[in-house]
């Protein structure tokens, strides 16, 4: 078994380690006492070589090391649970607990107070803990325990315990989730049916959480994730994980479910399983149209939910002051963001050029060429179309038929005349963290283009 969060290796010997534990443990706790506290004699007594490990030889009855553990299924839930190597299970091609091999990490469950119990079983020296060794029989770790070898082994048999379920035969809880799985072909027949009590496969979750983790926050994934936002080439590979979900085990007390929980703040994620969605079809192109704000535009449900609000607001005739001026400023911003995110959609679906060599969009209007289409004025043969887009007339004109489009949708309530259209342009453009600083970026871009391609 490969333990993670061990405590610091590096001892010569296993006596080593084990003296080097307690005094850690012993001085952590005589620190938060007074010199002259009375409770600093029994202490130093409890935390004797041979007194602790007679202590803990009795303690760790009251706990267990499993890999599939029964309280993640319902905290109050009492029953059975399973110590099972990953490489001892059979290979099946869906993933399962069998896909960690050798490497995996195993918990601890019961009571909290005699973890330190298994923080102890888990000291290493030269990358092999001492419940490993134990259960070898390696003649260190057994000296380690006791110089009388009677009591060495007696020690040593109380500690492999761990690794054995608690109760005579199994058992599962009223608590606990049972189910019955039709095991032959009658659906009607109560013998074709076997009752299985599922437990949770915590060393599976751990590795699951370990490996979302280095995804999300680790810093090869922060380098891809700034390669994508900036869209720029990198060598390395962009993880994501759309719809991620965190269900928290045990509230304020995660160790009360298990030792790797605690480690994990009782945090456990939880991968999507929905269906996909496909994006990517004739009816989400903006095909056969003069403009996106036609159809396609006013077809994003955000868009659509938006407009609707929007909608609504108006209709309930708000006082004309600065709350009202802001809340409805928040929802048209709202709807310029998904303009944005709607342009970046199509240059991520589609190839630069798009507009001119696609008859499908042989209709839509210069002005949102120029908007949807602006790697189009990278390519050589294109300078006319990189003259028109670098003299930038074009984001006024989509401000105004955003206004149009809007003044349409909410049946005037809502006015755009050009003192507000050009109020849009400016903010626009001023936006120096999102569509300002990509235009100044694609404005170098394809003046550099441009000189390149000239003879």
């Amino acid at each position: 078994m490969k333990d993670e969060s061990t405590p610091p290796a590096g001892h010569a010997s296993y006596r080593a380690a084990i003296a080097g534990f307690l005094q850690e443990r012993l001085q952590a706790k005589l620190d938060k006492l007074k010199p002259d506290d009375p409770q600093r004699g029994e202490l130093l007594a409890s935390f004797a070589y041979d007194v602790w490990l007679a202590s803990a030889a009795k303690r760790v009855e009251q706990i267990q090391a499993v890999t599939h553990s029964l309280k993640p299924i319902h905290p109050d839930a009492r029953g059975t649970n399973l110590y099972v190597e990953p490489a001892s299970l059979s290979a099946l091609a869906e993933l399962g607990s069998h896909a960690l091999g050798e490497q995996f990490v195993g918990d601890v469950v019961g009571n909290a107070a005699a973890l330190d119990v298994y923080k102890f079983l888990k000291l290493e020296v030269h990358g092999r803990s001492l419940l490993t060794a134990l259960l070898a029989q390696d003649a260190d770790a057994l000296v380690a325990l006791h110089t009388d070898p009677a009591q060495a082994r007696a020690l040593r048999n109380a500690f492999v315990s761990l690794t054995q379920p608690r109760a005579e035969g199994p058992s599962s809880h009223t608590l606990a989730k049972q189910l019955y799985w039709l095991t032959g072909d009658r659906a009607c027949t109560d013998a074709d049916y076997t009752l299985l009590a599922p437990l949770y496969a915590t060393s599976l979750a751990h590795a699951v959480h370990a490996q979302v983790q280095e995804d999300r926050f680790g810093e090869a994934n922060k380098a891809a994730r700034l390669a994508k936002k900036e869209r720029k080439a990198h060598d390395g590979v962009f993880h994501d994980y759309p719809g991620l979900a965190v269900q928290n085990m045990g509230g304020t007390k995660p160790q009360n479910i298990s030792q790797l929980n605690s480690e994990r703040r009782g945090m456990n994620y939880l991968l999507s399983s929905l269906p996909p969605q496909w994006k990517v079809s004739e009816k989400r192109l903006p095909v056969s149209t003069d403009s996106v704000f036609s159809h396609y535009f006013g077809g994003r449900p955000l868009v659509r939910q938006t407009v609707q609000a929007l909608r609504a607001f108006l209709e309930s005739k708000p006082p004309a002051n600065a709350a009202t001026r802001s809340q409805r400023d928040d929802m048209v911003y709202r709807l310029v963001d998904e303009m944005v995110a709607m342009a970046a959609d199509l240059e991520h679906l589609l190839t630069p050029g798009w507009t001119l060599s696609d008859e499908r969009f042989s209709k839509l209007n210069s002005d949102e060429q120029y908007w949807l289409d602006p790697l189009r004025a990278e390519l050589p043969e294109e300078a006319d179309f990189a003259e028109a887009w670098l003299a930038m007339e074009w984001p006024g004109a989509i401000g105004r038929r955003f206004g149009n489009w809007l003044n349409d949708r909410l049946d005037g309530k809502l006015h755009f005349g050009e003192i507000e259209f050009r109020a849009w342009k400016k903010e626009l453009l001023a936006d120096e963290d999102g569509f300002a600083q990509q235009l100044r970026e694609r404005r170098n871009r394809i003046r550099t283009a441009r000189k390149e391609a000239m003879p």
